[in-house]
């Protein structure tokens, strides 16, 4: 399956963001379903299935695609990493389609707890499928939200870019995306006030239009009444360049080279990283 589909070039690539972004937001918008609307579980829940499920998504796609799962980490790859340009818009497309269709998927299977909670689908139930400042009742505003998904996706993206790094202390590939998942449990954990910490414009756009498609009428607002949908798509993208230059002008730039890793002597029971 793995070479069928590499076979098909970019078609391939597409498939696997797609698969990859969709089974993120079957975790990620399912458990805060399960937590809004059906009173089960709380913060810590939401937060540690959220990483599960960016872990799970990189191992289904990573093999194929990179397992970007984020239009912020394909900009910040294109720019940094010589990630081809033609590829970023195709990507992105894929994640936000994944994206669209888990919600769409979490939006039917949770209809009766959903309609139960909030008959009238507003803003109350909203938060289970896209993010708004403040998570929709604490006082911040909307600037207040750009600024910390630009903090909190130049973090996201610092760190994914030392974890796959050969040349810094990476671990072994297949641990890679335990703790891409990882980084995003801590994420939500330490910088999930201000604006639900989206750090991926997929994730919030795609889910965001299907509660919209289904009966969210105010889904591209927030509590304030102003135009929102737009902060979790663009400020991730800025936060993810942040982060991708900090880690190459302060960090990278004073790795050792490739050839000196090589040249290095290794104790015979080190664990060398694998591609």
């Amino acid at each position: 399956m793995v070479r069928n589909l590499r076979a098909r070039g970019l078609g391939g690539e597409m498939a696997a963001e797609f698969v990859g972004t969709m089974i993120l937001i079957l975790f990620g918008c399912g458990v805060v379903a399960q937590v809004v609307a059906a009173g089960i579980g709380d913060h810590d829940s939401i937060a540690w299935a959220w990483g599960l499920g960016v872990t799970l998504g990189v191992y289904v796609a990573a093999k194929i695609s990179g397992a970007h799962l984020n239009p912020a980490v394909t900009v910040a790859l294109a720019v940094f990493k010589g990630f081809s340009w033609r590829k970023v818009a195709p990507y992105a497309l894929a994640q936000t389609a994944g994206a669209f269709l888990a919600a769409m998927l979490v939006r039917w299977n949770y209809t009766e707890v959903l309609n139960a909670k909030d008959p009238g689908l507003t803003i109350k139930t909203q938060g289970v499928f896209s993010t708004l400042p403040g998570n929709g009742t604490l006082p911040v505003g909307d600037w207040g939200a750009f600024r910390d998904q630009i903090i909190g996706t130049a973090i996201l993206v610092l760190v994914i870019f030392a974890i796959t790094d050969l040349r810094n202390s990476s671990p072994l590939a297949n641990m890679t995306p335990l703790l891409v998942g990882l980084s995003v449990v801590a994420i939500g954990m330490a910088w999930g006030t201000n604006a639900g910490y989206a750090i991926n414009p997929a994730r919030d756009f795609g889910p965001r239009l299907a509660s919209w498609l289904t009966g969210y009428e105010t889904a591209f607002t927030d509590q304030y009444g102003f135009p929102y949908w737009w902060i979790p798509v663009v400020a991730p993208v800025i936060g993810g360049l942040i982060g991708a230059a900090i880690y190459k002008y302060f960090i990278e730039k004073f790795l050792p080279a490739e050839d000196e890793i090589q040249a290095a002597p290794a104790p015979a029971k080190d664990l060398q990283p694998s591609a």
